[in-house]
């Protein structure tokens, strides 16, 4: 059976090619990814390094890279229909190469599990080779805050 459309969903992708920059993280502002997809079950977004982003040794610094997974693992979670806020409750991050300023980045998340309250997800952040820079897994889980109240 079809899962009807949630506010959330039709909203995110509403903005699928444009620049997230007017979402409710402004952590995620902040990197200013590109959404390139989006489902009840999945999500893509296209980041840009910029050197803000790098480490001292000017690769992207490990700190963003879990921000990116754990933003997009967000966003994903976010329009897959719970009435209620749901937060992480771990994020387990592997560094596996290093991506340079000006690279393109995709970062894909996907609903592995959804309970009736946690959800788990897992994530990639991909160069456009392929490599993969680093991958994460993550728990939510369901607060008492209904995002209606929230104005969401």
């Amino acid at each position: 059976m079809e899962k009807s459309s949630t506010p959330q969903l039709e909203f995110f992708k509403s903005q699928i090619g444009k620049t997230l920059d007017r979402t409710p993280s402004a952590a995620g502002n902040w990197l200013s990814g590109v959404l390139l997809d989006v489902d009840e079950h999945h999500i893509k977004v296209q980041y840009t390094v910029r050197p803000d982003m790098c480490n001292p040794g000017r690769i992207l610094h490990g700190g963003i890279a879990s921000l990116m997974l754990d933003d997009v693992i967000g966003m994903g979670n976010f329009v897959a229909g719970s009435e209620y806020l749901m937060t992480s409750i771990n994020l387990n991050v592997d560094f596996l190469s290093a991506a340079q300023v000006g690279e393109k980045l995709e970062v894909i998340a996907k609903l592995v599990r959804s309970g009736s309250n946690l959800n788990h997800w897992e994530a990639v952040i991909r160069k456009e080779s392929g490599k993969i820079v680093a991958k994460a897994s993550s728990n939510l889980i369901k607060t008492h805050v209904k995002l209606s109240d929230l104005g969401y």
